[in-house]
């Protein structure tokens, strides 16, 4: 046993002490020293090379270095440099070693900035490989220049020379320059064609019509054997001498037709069949070109980045028991009389009545006796909410698709809709969608999925705490347990900042930003207005790749480029679908309106083709929030709990949303009806495991990249006078760093200012590097600490 324990034990310490290696070396700290060191160590090889050059003569007798301390060089970098570049240059590869410190200075960059290994690799293989081909070219030319080509060159040259003589020397070196030049621009013999001059032929035989002769005539030459095998003649027509110089084409207003005769005009025909005839043989070539490529590598697969990338299991959400609805037959009789005598108070006769159980509401189907208007049911709403004593009772009149009227009321006790159990139905795991969105389940208990990529876009509206951020969240969970990183991006705006700060986690893998962001999740206004111009510039760029393609949308351009048929050395890529979230509209319009409207208008207009889908989410339903450009390109819109009616008109177009019960209960309307759903449950630890999961994979090196947008600074520009500055300009600085706010309201009330006067003194202080840019709605940020600080910043400017 006591064997065993010290068996384990020496196992357990190595294990230890391997481990404490491999973490020692995969330390993002090592390589950053690592990375230095070799960056560092090519700056010192390429100084003591060039230094070389001017001292070797001198430092050629000091080569023992290290035994004599009394003895020195002239290399800039002492006996060290004077013994590398000596060995490198001298008795290594001449000037040719001077490709080694780029080398060495490269690969510290390349670990600096976590670049690909395989980049630095080649570099280096390439590297060593020019190297030697410089070291013995050179030799070649310059034979008794020994210390131009190194030992290695001469000594390679001597040796060759011996085999195969001179001439076959600079064959070989020629041989392999070609060999570079024709696999690295990639030489064909067809593109050598093209680079050669073209002879002019002139032949006798032309289509078309020739020059007018000196008589006054047009002739028209026709080809002797024409595409459409008729039989056609040289005509001539009169020309005056003034319309000699410009022919034109004379359309006759009377033409003679024989009957069963068609007289045809040949020569328009002809030039289009040729067209056609040429354009269908340039297609048969790429069609037979994509296909061989196709035939030989298979089609192009986007995932192939991160092919080891694994979707999330439904195991990371939680499961909430049996989520079976249980049916209160007591609870069904009792409303049912409840309806039917209220209605029967009225003088209104019910012929049939039948109950559709769901999770949250009960719909109740009912078939009125024969000359009931059906307006006499609608206005006794609430009429049947008391009688029932029930919360959020909605009638809808008729139910479209049925001869019946629907009355909604809610159960007693509701069942959740978990995420778990809308991704796990059939109905979402065997969709052919785009884009699929499980929303959650009807009130028949049917799981409703619908194609973000059809909408095209949602709008989403509710009251504080009735959903909206859960139904973003199911939105969300949806598109990543079905989309790979490489087939969906996703833009989230969050002006809450908290709201969506869980998806940080999955920044490389499925989020997109601005080149210069750090953060992707956007929260601050200027970011956000920043970003929605980069989205319309993106998507003119994927309409510019669309008619490139001859395609109308970004599903009939992916597949031509997975087929092949579209070169990637011609601008063209894989597109992914950007989805953008914006959590809350409101406070947008708010603080930046147009700004922001304007950008969102033409993303919604335009963006669905080239697949930019927009998600746009806002807990004030308000007319000036939702503007009529904003609801005509929002065909699809969701609807939580609202205050009023009027709020419910503004989302959906109709009354509703303001009899829901809350916790989820939402209605959305595709544009011919409205649905009522619950929509599934996913809560913050669930996302949290969901995004860890991703988050732990191995990812892209960056998230995904919009195109650069340089936005107008909205700050003066002006050039201001320092020598003419305000009398209250040091008072002004005091108060602005004492109170750590830069704002020109601030200065009106402690310096009792008026507006243009605290303006001009802002100005002043942004000149003077005190005080930030401009900001928008924001108070400008203050540049200098204390006060210690200021008095020495105005010192210096007074030279004291």
């Amino acid at each position: 046993m006591a064997k065993k324990k010290k068996t384990t034990t020496k196992t357990a310490s190595k294990t230890k002490k391997k481990n404490g290696i491999v973490s020692f070396f995969k330390s993002k700290q090592t390589h950053l020293v690592f990375g230095i060191f070799l960056a560092l160590f090519g700056i010192f090889l390429l100084v003591s090379f060039l230094s070389f050059f001017n001292t070797w003569k001198a430092d050629q007798s000091q080569l023992h270095l290290f035994s004599d301390r009394l003895a020195e060089t002239r290399n800039l970098l002492g006996k060290i440099g004077a013994n590398i570049s000596h060995f490198f240059i001298y008795k290594g590869f001449g000037i040719s070693a001077f490709i080694l410190p780029f080398l060495m200075f490269f690969s510290g960059l390349y670990i600096l900035f976590n670049i690909s290994f395989k980049a630095m690799r080649t570099a280096w293989f390439w590297g060593v490989v020019f190297m030697i081909w410089l070291a013995v070219a050179v030799g070649f030319f310059f034979p008794k220049n020994a210390l131009l080509s190194g030992v290695i060159g001469f000594e390679l040259n001597d040796y060759l020379i011996d085999f195969i003589g001179k001439i076959g020397i600079f064959l070989i070196l020629l041989f392999t320059a070609l060999a570079y030049v024709i696999s690295k621009f990639k030489v064909t013999p067809e593109s050598l064609k093209e680079k050669l001059p073209k002879r002019i032929i002139k032949t006798s035989k032309s289509v078309g019509i020739d020059d007018i002769t000196d008589e006054g005539y047009i002739a028209e030459t026709i080809p002797e054997k024409p595409l459409s095998e008729l039989e056609l003649k040289v005509t001539k027509k009169k020309v005056d001498p003034v319309q000699k110089q410009e022919p034109k084409i004379v359309v006759k207003e009377e033409v003679k037709i024989a009957p069963n005769k068609l007289e045809v005009t040949p020569t328009v025909h002809e030039e289009v069949k040729i067209e056609v005839e040429k354009s269908f043989e340039e297609d048969h070539l790429v069609e037979s070109l994509s296909n061989k490529l196709v035939d030989d590598f298979g089609e192009f697969d986007p995932t192939l980045e991160l092919s080891e990338f694994k979707f999330p299991s439904l195991d990371l959400l939680k499961d909430y028991g049996n989520e079976n609805i249980t049916i209160d037959q007591e609870e069904l009789e009792a409303n049912k009389d409840k309806i039917v005598e209220t209605l029967n108070n009225y003088k209104i006769g019910i012929a049939n009545i039948k109950a559709t159980i769901g999770p949250t509401v009960t719909l109740y189907e009912i078939v009125p006796e024969a000359g009931v208007r059906i307006s006499k049911i609608k206005n006794l709403e609430d009429d049947i909410a008391l009688s029932l004593a029930a919360l959020g009772i909605r009638i809808v009149a008729p139910i479209p698709g049925k001869g019946t009227i629907g009355i909604e009321v809610p159960n007693k006790n509701s069942t959740i809709v978990s995420m778990k159990s809308v991704l796990s139905t059939q109905k979402f795991q065997t969709s052919k969608m785009e884009l699929p969105l499980a929303l959650g389940k009807t009130i028949s208990n049917e799981t409703f999925v619908i194609d973000l990529a059809k909408m095209p876009h949602l709008l989403m509206a509710g009251a504080t705490g009735q959903g909206k951020s859960v139904g973003l969240n199911a939105v969300l969970t949806s598109l990543l347990y079905k989309k790979h990183p490489a087939e969906v991006k996703f833009v989230l705006v969050d002006p809450k900042k908290v709201e969506l700060t869980l998806f940080n986690k999955i920044e490389r893998h499925y989020l997109a930003k601005l080149p210069d962001s750090e953060d992707a999740i956007i929260t601050d206004t200027t970011k956000v207005i920043h970003t929605l111009n980069s989205l319309c510039i993106e998507m003119d760029n994927r309409y510019d790749m669309l008619k490139d393609a001859y395609v109308r949308n970004i599903k009939e351009y992916n597949v031509k480029f997975k087929t092949r048929k579209l070169n990637p050395e011609n601008g063209h890529a894989f597109l992914p679908y950007i989805v953008l979230v914006i959590d809350e509209f409101a406070d947008l319009i708010m603080t930046a309106g147009k700004e922001v409207e304007t950008p969102i208008a033409r993303l919604a207009q335009l963006a669905r083709a080239v697949g930019i889908h927009l998600i746009v989410a806002t807990q004030r339903p308000s007319v000036n929030v939702i503007t009529g450009i904003i609801k005509a390109n929002f065909p699809v819109r969701v609807a939580f709990r609202v205050t009023s009616k009027i709020d419910s008109r503004t989302i959906l177009d109709a009354q509703g949303a303001d009899q829901l019960i809350g916790k989820g209960d939402m209605l959305i309307s595709t544009g011919n009806e409205v649905t009522r759903l619950q929509c599934a449950f996913v809560d913050t630890p669930e996302v949290d495991r969901i995004t860890d999961f991703i988050g732990s994979q191995r990812a892209y090196a960056s998230a995904h990249l919009l195109p650069e947008y340089v936005g107008e600074e909205s700050g003066t520009g002006i050039d201001i006078d320092m020598s003419d500055r305000d009398e209250l300009f040091e008072d002004a600085c005091h108060v602005i760093v004492n109170a750590q706010q830069g704002s020109a309201s601030l200065l009106q009330r402690k310096l009792k200012l008026g507006y243009n006067r605290a303006g001009r003194i802002i100005d002043q202080l942004e000149a003077a590097g005190i005080v930030g840019k401009f900001e928008g709605s924001k108070a400008r940020q203050v540049l200098v600490a204390d006060i210690l600080a200021l008095e020495q910043l105005l010192k210096d400017e007074k030279g004291l």
